[in-house]
């Protein structure tokens, strides 16, 4: 727990009474993320969602993947996790088809939403207008992702409505934005990379309800993280440090 608001104070680059707030709130707020883990038995995972077989890629001389197996069904939540380097990001981008892998070959089964570490966003285009542009390709008209775009603003503790083109943003807002526009639509699976970044600590528990919640929906989430105490909390482990690879359930 302390490494992990170590990571997340050096993230949110916030002074800590403005990450955390007081040590009493900050304290009960843990009481209470723990308390709510304490879930009631799920439904059984259904089909398969995302199939990564033999995943390689090479960049020059540098092997960044090794050859990389991953199977999600629906209802699942998958971590992968990792020293940097070891290609965490790289093998999400290749799951998620915006980057072609030496060999291997990935299968998804459904809609896929995407959501990077950084970038993402265009920097003269209102917050309303990505969740216009992300909802026309996903068959949504213009009021409804607007919507549907401001409701998950909401639920992360941030109004979306205001007229702030994104280069204006936070990175912690314009992660927000990228969090809000993969899920846009109720897509199937959801790639997440180390999406909280810049979060404070109530949107970061925040974040981690979201991903139970669709997981209970029934769809397949993939998280690259380095923050290891929610990993009890996942179905499997994608551990792509060397020498250490392999999924655990």
């Amino acid at each position: 727990m302390v490494a992990e608001a170590a990571a997340h104070l050096r993230d949110s680059g916030q002074p800590a009474f403005r990450a955390f707030g007081t040590p009493e709130g900050y304290a009960a707020a843990v009481a209470e993320s723990l308390a709510s883990q304490r879930r009631p038995q799920r439904r059984p995972p259904g089909r398969v969602r995302l199939q990564a077989r033999q995943i390689t890629k090479r960049y020059g001389r540098r092997t960044v993947l090794r050859p990389t197996d991953l199977t999600i069904r629906a209802g699942e939540v998958a971590a992968i996790v990792g020293a940097n380097g070891c290609g965490k990001s790289t093998f999400l981008r290749i799951c998620a088809g915006l980057l072609s892998p030496d060999s291997g070959d990935v299968a998804v089964d459904g809609v896929l939403g995407y959501c990077p570490q950084d970038g993402g966003t265009y920097d003269f285009l209102l917050p309303e207008e990505h969740f216009v542009l992300v909802g026309a390709g996903r068959g949504l008209d213009r009021a409804h992702s607007r919507r549907l775009g401001r409701a998950g603003a909401a639920s992360l503790q941030w109004d979306a409505g205001e007229s702030v083109q994104a280069r204006h943003l936070s990175g912690g807002t314009r992660q927000k934005l990228n969090l809000v526009m993969a899920a846009l639509g109720d897509p199937d699976v959801l790639l997440l990379d180390e999406p909280y970044q810049g979060f404070d600590r109530g949107t970061y528990l925040d974040f981690w309800q979201h991903v139970w919640r669709w997981r209970d929906e029934g769809r397949a989430i993939v998280v690259v993280t380095h923050l290891l105490s929610q990993l009890d909390q996942v179905d499997q482990v994608l551990d792509l440090t060397p020498d250490r690879r392999g999924v655990a359930a």
